[in-house]
């Protein structure tokens, strides 16, 4: 194999490892499940474990089986505690998923030393050795093993969700009307959470464990800060996590590091980027939304303010100059309420005084209700 093809294939498995886990992240992340995730993760590592003390060979298949057997098994018992009343969800996961981790660590320290099959791989991965195994067919080397396991992990988890998407969306958003429906919440989720211990399994050799989690969550997070339409985000969740699996695959190569650990810092760093610059939800748009509810309420103020003084037996129509100490604002934050004000026609100046404008007086009219007075937002 040439170097070239080697850097191929090793982003061919992660970007394909990555799209699969972030088609069940997305509903995860939407069902506020994404702490059951990473317990899955960890718990699988049980099944793994005694699958191969049963069969004693990497690729069985029993390995698989017993992976999603206790991944679903962690999902029941999670629920089983929270449904007693006496914890609360997170709290059962704390409990959960520790004690099934660390009985399949032991049972690796125990029973595979000699293996492949250690702790360190299982917790943090190795994706450069990954295109050492190779599928061999009819004498032919046709590629990579874990390739084929990623693809077939997106292709199932991709039709998953295209033939059950209606179900799983009403589960997600309605259990109540899905029920009522005749879609079976408990079903839905419970066929999620084995697809979920499926995909665990198959990311251990791109990622391990620990760091599977970063591929379940970050890409579905971010496309949740980016969009409230459901298909549209499971399309942003597989483009940012394949994004993070190949930008983390060169970032490991330029910094000469972990690739398991620059993909979930890329991933991470994706996530940061959305957290600040979404449209809609992020850090900078609530923002400058904030600011401009706070100069809207602030013109209000104004409106109201010179609507009273308008009013027969008021004082006559406030100065500019004075307008601050009136409302007990700062010069500069009056005279950039006003200023404000006058661009959208709802103030007028006459010889130093301000006045309302027809649309201006409608406004504060509208702003006042019977009996009650507006109060000041100071300003520092």
């Amino acid at each position: 194999m040439t170097g070239v093809q080697v850097q191929v294939e090793i982003q061919l498995i992660a970007a394909f490892a990555a799209a699969a886990c972030a088609l069940p992240g997305a509903f995860l992340v939407l069902r506020r499940m994404a702490l059951l995730s990473d317990a899955i993760s960890h718990s699988v590592v049980l099944g793994i474990a005694v699958g191969f003390l049963l069969a004693q060979n990497l690729n069985s298949p029993l390995l698989i089986l017993g992976a999603a057997l206790v991944g679903l098994l962690t999902a029941w018992l999670v629920e089983l505690l929270h449904r007693t009343g006496l914890v609360r969800e997170d709290a059962a996961i704390g409990l959960v998923f520790p004690t099934l981790f660390s009985l399949g660590v032991v049972l690796i320290s125990l029973y595979a030393r000699h293996v492949h099959l250690d702790t360190d791989s299982v917790l943090l991965g190795e994706l450069a050795f990954a295109p050492l195994n190779r599928l061999v067919v009819a004498g032919r080397d046709i590629g990579p093993q874990a390739l084929y396991v990623s693809a077939a992990l997106f292709v199932l988890n991709a039709t998953f969700v295209a033939i059950l998407y209606k179900e799983l969306k009403l589960a997600t958003f309605d259990p109540g009307l899905a029920a009522l429906l005749g879609f079976s919440p408990a079903v839905i989720h419970y066929g999620l959470m084995g697809l979920t211990s499926l995909t665990a399994v198959g990311a251990f050799e791109v990622v391990g464990a620990v760091l599977a989690v970063a591929l379940f969550i970050a890409p579905a997070a971010t496309a949740y800060l980016l969009t409230d339409d459901l298909a549209s985000m499971l399309v942003l969740s597989v483009v940012t996590g394949v994004g993070a699996a190949i930008g983390g695959y060169w970032l490991a190569h330029l910094l000469d590091a972990s690739i398991a650990g620059s993909m979930a810092t890329t991933a991470g760093l994706l996530f940061a980027l959305a957290w600040l610059l979404a449209p809609e939800r992020g850090l900078l748009a609530a923002q400058r939304r904030r600011a401009r509810q706070r100069l809207e309420f602030a013109q209000r103020i104004l409106l109201v303010h010179l609507h009273r003084q308008g009013q027969p037996g008021a004082e006559r129509q406030p100065h500019e100059e004075h307008l601050w100490q009136e409302l007990g604002w700062n010069r500069g934050f009056a005279l950039r309420i006003v200023a404000l004000a006058e661009r959208e026609g709802l103030v007028i100046r006459q010889e130093g005084r301000l006045r309302l404008t027809q649309r201006g007086r409608l406004l504060a009219q509208e702003a006042l209700l019977p009996g009650e007075a507006p109060a000041t937002p100071g300003e520092g």
